[in-house]
């Protein structure tokens, strides 16, 4: 028979493998337990790990003096924190690929330069250079790098012959270029945590081993599996839509696993197919995850932990606002006002020890925070009344 899996027991799984229940002892214990850190905001990588440890901290020590934790590009082009261990996987099973069809998309507006030479080899001596000029450096912004091959300030035209179009040197996107092959890294930033400009590094001297080859198809056996422990049971387009795979990889990564298919209440679903027994119902706690948090963005189907909540919650283009947990489900939004006070919206009854549980929370958020103040990179709607 099919096992069915209720909403109940999803948000029981959440709860205790997300840690929205039981603290982590560590940075890397977080990082591991949701495949990847959503860090397209910098500021949600540190979030996200602080309100799940049981004595806040941000992530620096772990990816800039430790390097157990490696900024790359990852699943849907999105820019993520994955452990260390986790690096190689990420990039033969999402960053490789993205870098083929990148580099190919960058000839084409190469052409708008209109250098009398053939693109491609031209293109991969920049390369050449780029990557030579930041090793000669050991670390280096993108200005210091481009000082080493001047040829990084060529001029191209973007968006060319639309509303929008606009010109610029090629330097970001060549040093994109490296990283999505895994030769160059991103390091520490400029100024605090908030920053977004950060230094480079080459792979080899910033990692012991580098970012080693592995196989696409192992990889993205691997990284499914991972997905599927700490985002199971689910849909497999949840799966698809988290990784950004085409369906032929998704369903030929699922094969070599084999899944277990489950009913999720009229839906069906996959599990991996030694985690089929019932999880026990863990105490409910509250929660305070920030803007783009790994948890809410891992579904593409969110209704069974979001209810009704997307319009206040999300921007325009899919990008979730800060959010209040109870119990596995989320049941308000928060903000942070200049004044550094934590206020938060409830969006639904959840019951008189939710909202002393709510409230202290707020204040262990509010307590670490400080003097920081923080605005997350894509405005909500709620976000940004609860803001003003």
């Amino acid at each position: 028979m099919t096992r069915t899996i209720s909403i109940a027991e999803r948000r029981a799984r959440l709860v205790t493998r997300h840690h929205l229940g039981v603290p982590a002892e560590s940075v890397e214990q977080v990082a591991q337990s949701l495949v990847a850190l959503h860090a397209t905001d910098p500021a949600t990588v540190h979030l996200s790990t602080a309100v799940r440890l049981r004595e806040p901290a941000t992530a620096e020590h772990a990816l800039y003096e430790a390097r157990t934790l490696l900024r790359m590009l990852g699943m849907r082009r999105t820019m993520f924190v994955v452990p260390v261990a986790l690096a190689p996987v990420v990039q033969a099973a999402c960053a490789g690929e993205i870098a083929r069809k990148q580099r190919k998309h960058l000839i084409q507006q190469l052409a708008t330069a209109e250098l009398d030479t053939d693109l491609d080899p031209w293109l991969a001596e920049v390369e050449e250079g780029a990557f030579r000029a930041l090793a000669a450096r050991g670390s280096a912004h993108a200005q210091q790098i481009a000082d080493g091959e001047p040829r990084l300030r060529t001029e191209i035209v973007v968006a060319q012959g639309k509303p929008y179009e606009s010109r610029g040197y090629i330097t970001n996107r060549v040093l994109f270029l490296l990283a999505a092959q895994g030769r160059i890294v991103r390091g520490r930033p400029r100024g605090s945590w908030l920053s977004t400009q950060y230094s480079w590094a080459t792979a080899d001297s910033w990692l012991e081993s580098g970012i080693p080859a592995v196989e696409a198809g192992e990889a993205r056996v691997e990284l499914a599996r991972r997905w599927l422990y700490a985002f199971g049971p689910a849909p497999v387009e949840d799966l698809k839509w988290w990784t950004g795979w085409t369906a032929a990889q998704t369903k030929k990564a699922l094969a070599e696993i084999g899944p277990a298919e489950v009913d999720l209440g009229g839906a069906p679903g996959i599990v991996l197919p030694e985690d089929l027994e019932p999880v026990p119902e863990p105490e409910p706690a509250a929660a305070f995850l920030p803007a783009l948090d790994p948890t809410p963005m891992g579904w593409a189907r969110r209704e069974w932990y979001l209810g009704d909540h997307q319009a206040p919650l999300f921007d325009r283009t899919g990008n979730i606002g800060p959010t209040v947990w109870w119990g596995g489900r989320v049941v308000g939004g928060w903000a942070q006002r200049p004044s550094g006070e934590i206020v938060y919206s409830m969006l639904e009854g959840a019951g008189r020890e939710a909202k002393i549980a709510i409230e202290r929370e707020a204040d262990r958020v509010r307590e670490w925070l400080g003097e920081l103040r923080v605005v997350p990179k894509f405005r909500t709607p709620l976000e940004k009344e609860l803001s003003s």
